[in-house]
């Protein structure tokens, strides 16, 4: 296959027609050149995130049809006019914010959200058009800044952290770095930083756990109703475990419990299910104890405890763990290269790009831990 830049190429996608639809569908789908600013980048491995299935569901916009995926780790096929630091044959990471190191936020050291690349939750490219055509005849919209369901993707080279050659990082494992682990992961290290010596409470275990491990948390308590995630748990020095369907009490008693009626110092909410975010307020130490929600979920409003509130509770959201995609991505791949981070423990299955349904059943599993696709 020729690669110029001119060229519109043919290839398999993941993609999903409405909420209505009962399941994804491969399908052939046509990949335009990258335009100024972009790169088109062949996709090696991808992985299924939860914020995936929300989006089946029209999460945050019912948007359709669209082209399925955000993690992944590929090649640079090609490069538009105007792209300086990435060329083709570069290996790199999707991610969906960007980072200019000049606006007013990037330069706050207050948040990762830069002014210039912006979160995008339109579907479309920032020039508000899209670079993916279904064989129908259908323009379909991206999934956040990418797609990474699809053999090809074009995406705008601000959204791409470009991985050294050297730093000796399996490719499967790379694809987690897009999402999943590097929001658990820096939501631990960059937005909470905590402290060596505190007690933390995660519910719905995940990377998450492996941050507040090596930031030297005493004490890690492990909430999910997924009784065999206490392994897993266990492999990142989890201390307690509650399984919330086998208690008649709150978790949020359960936790003052464990912790001799203080509470923790953190608590970090990651499974996105509103009602339980008043848990989290409950369950940690009054005055000082903070709460972080990183988990999307469906329902657009969140009752809150007033009295929690006036009582200290410190409440904070948080996109991609607030880490930064060019200047503290790095930094994790790094710890992957040295092994400091423990990536293989979160890798449980493999299915390919065909079989993208098995995926969606993979993750219903007590097993599961994450779904890796090889395209």
């Amino acid at each position: 296959m020729s690669k110029s830049v001119s060229e519109v190429i043919t290839c398999k996608a993941a993609v999903w027609w409405g909420i209505e639809e009962p399941a994804v569908k491969v399908e052939e789908i046509q990949v335009d050149p990258p335009k100024s600013s972009e790169v088109r980048v062949k996709i090696l491995y991808a992985s299924l995130c939860h914020t995936d299935i929300l989006c089946t569901k029209g999460f945050p916009m019912p948007l359709f049809p669209r082209a399925l995926g955000h993690e992944g780790v590929g090649v640079v096929e090609s490069v538009g006019e105007g792209v300086k630091d990435i060329k083709e044959g570069d290996l790199v990471i999707p991610t969906y914010i960007g980072e200019c190191q000049e606006c007013e936020n990037c330069l706050s050291g207050k948040t990762n959200l830069c002014l210039k690349y912006p979160l995008t939750l339109s579907g479309l490219m920032p020039d508000g058009t899209s670079r993916l055509l279904s064989v129908k005849g259908q323009r379909l919209y991206h999934i956040l800044s990418c797609s990474t369901w699809s053999e090809y993707m074009v995406v705008d080279a601000n959204y791409v952290v470009k991985i050294d050659p050297s730093v000796a990082l399996p490719l499967p494992h790379a694809s987690f770095l897009s999402c999943g682990f590097s929001t658990g992961f820096g939501a631990a290290w960059k937005e909470a930083k905590i402290e060596k010596g505190s007690t933390v409470a995660v519910l719905g275990l995940g990377a998450v756990i492996e941050g507040v491990r090596i930031q030297g948390a005493a004490k890690i308590i492990g909430i999910d109703k997924n009784e065999r995630k206490k392994i897993k748990g266990k492999a990142f020095r989890m201390t307690d475990f509650i399984n919330p369907d086998e208690c008649d009490k709150s978790i949020s008693e359960l936790i003052k419990e464990i912790t001799g009626g203080m509470g923790v110092d953190y608590y970090f909410e990651c499974t996105g299910v509103a009602p339980l975010v008043n848990q989290t307020l409950l369950a940690t130490k009054m005055g000082k104890g903070q709460t972080l929600v990183i988990g999307a979920g469906a329902h657009s409003t969140v009752e809150i405890n007033f009295l929690s509130l006036m009582l200290g509770g410190n409440l904070k959201g948080s996109i991609f763990g607030g880490i930064k995609a060019k200047t503290e991505l790095p930094v994790i791949i790094d710890k992957c290269k040295n092994k400091e981070i423990q990536l293989d423990e979160l890798l449980t299955h493999q299915v390919s790009l065909e079989d993208i349904d098995k995926a969606f059943e993979l993750l219903k599993q007590p097993d599961c831990v994450k779904v890796l696709i090889k395209l």
